[in-house]
């Protein structure tokens, strides 16, 4: 059995958590399945994105919390609740399942990842030095957050008692509470202070946050470490689909065409219109996007319009598509034309950017599980899976994660590699 089920709500989640076992030596299997097999796992640690963010958060719940019941009735030692680092989707209601579930009287919650400049200070969830309903993901079209307070945020969602805390200090006893209890933490060190007192008094057999205290989980339990693969040589090509909205990554795209990358804008009918990659005109149009790619060693392919998305929020109302709807459609979209695209002689290592496209792109060339390899650059991922009995490659990435000059910096990283 392994030691340790994460539970995400998303893909690029799933791996930017999943990867700091990874790069540890601990051996880590991501896979998209709330359903999946508990019990044939080889893996040390087994990440499941359960594909929830999205769902209202009753559903979200029953997910879960159904994954965390099979889970400890299967004798899963600990159970690691991973939440978006801006503190996206239906954290209370999965919060509050996964305490239920596990039959525990409380659970630690840490939402910080001070290496990314999110933290958590005196109960308030800061992006980068401003609240996070100031920051780019408050401001989020499809997932705006809305409180910067946590213990807010999760009793929107939540009947249970939440409760804030200062990090905990060395020899600091836990405070005697039930429900959800939030702590601070401002650094790395107060990430693992706090889990250390938590560990040491409680085993922690349930605990939630993002990446950040997932990163330090590895040295506070002790894990196995095996021999650590060291980085593959990477095809030099690279292409980046992005499907995000995020000001993040739109900045990244702008430094990155400053900087010499080939840009391609999809239209509103080739993201919107059902089976138009099926169609003739959209199979014509394939092809001229295969030589775009083909052409072009440092590509992009994106789904945001010049100026803003008006023209596709536009197309989207003429076809009766709402807000969630025009999601789904737009990634499902690139999931289609990746799949057309990569078989062909032009493509060489993907970047995919935000949860949404990694999942479509995935299921539209029939894979289900992803093997974290490394982090290229904080946040930013490198994954294997096997496609036509060949491994291949690709780099993930939250919308919302990596500096301006990314793409133009991972392009000589594989470079050199």
């Amino acid at each position: 059995m392994f030691q340790l089920l994460v539970i995400a709500d998303d893909f690029t989640g799933a791996l930017d958590t999943g990867v700091q076992f990874a790069v540890n030596g601990i051996r880590t299997r991501v896979v998209v399945d709330p359903k999946t097999d508990l019990t044939g796992c080889e893996a040390d640690v087994l990440v499941v994105d359960t594909e929830t963010r999205h769902l209202p958060p009753e559903e979200a719940a029953a997910v879960v919390g159904g994954l965390t019941g099979r889970a400890v009735a299967a004798g899963v030692e600990r159970i690691y609740k991973k939440t978006d680092s801006a503190l996206r989707g239906n954290v209370g209601a999965e919060l509050e399942s996964v305490l239920k579930a596990s039959g525990q009287t409380f659970l630690p919650f840490l939402p910080a990842f001070p290496q990314m400049g999110r933290i958590t200070r005196g109960g308030i969830h800061y992006i980068d030095g401003v609240p996070v309903t100031e920051s780019p993901f408050g401001k989020d079209p499809f997932e705006p957050v809305t409180h910067s307070a946590v213990t807010e945020l999760v009793r929107e969602q939540s009947s249970l008692p939440v409760s804030h805390f200062p990090a905990l200090r060395q020899g600091e006893r836990i405070p005697l509470a039930e429900g959800i209890l939030i702590f601070d933490a401002e650094r790395e060190e107060e990430l693992i202070t706090t889990g250390r007192q938590l560990l040491t008094q409680t085993g922690l057999p349930v605990m939630a946050g993002c990446a950040g205290f997932g990163s330090v989980l590895p040295q506070l339990l002790g894990m196995k470490k095996q021999e650590t693969v060291p980085a593959p040589k990477l095809d030099p090509r690279l292409l980046v689909i992005c499907g995000s909205v995020n000001t993040i990554t739109l900045a990244q795209l702008d430094r990155a065409e400053n900087a010499g990358f080939a840009r391609m804008r999809l239209t509103p009918r080739q993201k919107l219109e059902q089976g138009y990659w099926e169609s003739d005109e959209g199979k014509e149009e394939l092809k001229q996007i295969e030589a775009f790619v083909e052409n072009h060693p440092h590509a992009m392919i994106e789904t945001n319009d010049p100026g803003g998305n008006e023209p596709t929020a536009a197309y989207a109302g003429l076809l009766g598509l709402d807000r969630e709807a025009m999601r789904v459609r737009i990634a499902g979209s690139l999931g289609h034309m990746v799949k057309a695209l990569i078989a062909g002689p032009g493509v060489g290592t993907l970047l995919l950017t935000g949860g949404d496209t990694l999942l479509q792109c995935m299921n539209c060339i029939g894979v289900r599980e992803l093997e974290p390899v490394c982090e290229l650059e904080k946040g930013i991922v490198l994954a294997r899976f096997a496609w036509e009995g060949c491994p291949r490659y690709v780099i993930t990435k939250s919308g919302g994660f990596g500096q301006e000059q990314l793409f133009t910096k991972l392009a000589e990283r594989i470079k050199n590699s």
